[in-house]
C-alpha cells in the first residue's frame, strides 16, 4: 500500500481477495496510477482473466521501437465492463486496427485497458495498470 492508502498490483497489497468480491466484482474504486483520478467506482466491474497485449505506458513518441515493433506487456488480470458509460473517467485512443486503447481522461496516461471494436460490450482495464482504494 502506498502513502495514500492505495494498492497497485506491484505492491504488497496485491491480494486479489481484497480486490474481488464473492460475486467477482471490484470491491474498491479503480484509480489512475499517475493522477489518482477515479476510473471506476467499486462494484461496477467484473474480474476476468484474458490474455491481452497492451503497449508500454509511455509517451506516444517512445512506444514504437526502431525496428518497428511495439514494446509492451501481455497481461491477464482485468476488470471487465460491458458499457462505456459505466466508467467515471476514461478516454479512448484513435483506432489501432480494430482496437481502441483505454487511457485516463484527466492525465492521458495509458494504455490502462483495451476495447475491440468488434465487441461493443467488452471494455478491459488491466489490474496492473491501475491503483485501487
Amino acid at each position: 500500500m502506498d502513502q495514500d492508502g492505495q494498492c497497485s498490483l506491484s505492491g504488497p497489497c496485491l491480494d486479489r481477495s481484497t480486490l474481488v468480491s464473492e460475486d467477482g466484482k471490484n470491491t474498491k474504486s479503480v484509480l489512475c496510477q499517475r493522477c489518482g483520478s477515479k476510473v471506476l467506482c467499486a462494484g461496477m466491474a467484473q474480474f476476468t482473466e484474458k490474455e491481452l497485449f497492451l503497449p508500454s505506458m509511455r509517451k506516444k513518441t517512445n512506444i514504437t521501437q526502431s525496428d518497428g515493433s511495439v514494446d509492451g506487456d501481455t497481461l491477464t488480470a482485468h476488470w471487465l465492463v460491458d458499457d462505456m458509460f459505466t466508467f467515471e473517467n476514461v478516454g479512448f485512443t484513435k483506432d489501432v486496427g480494430t482496437i481502441k486503447y483505454l487511457i485516463c481522461a484527466d492525465c492521458e496516461i495509458g494504455p490502462i485497458g483495451w476495447h475491440c471494436l468488434d465487441d461493443k460490450k467488452s471494455f478491459y482495464v488491466a489490474l496492473e495498470r491501475v491503483n485501487h482504494a
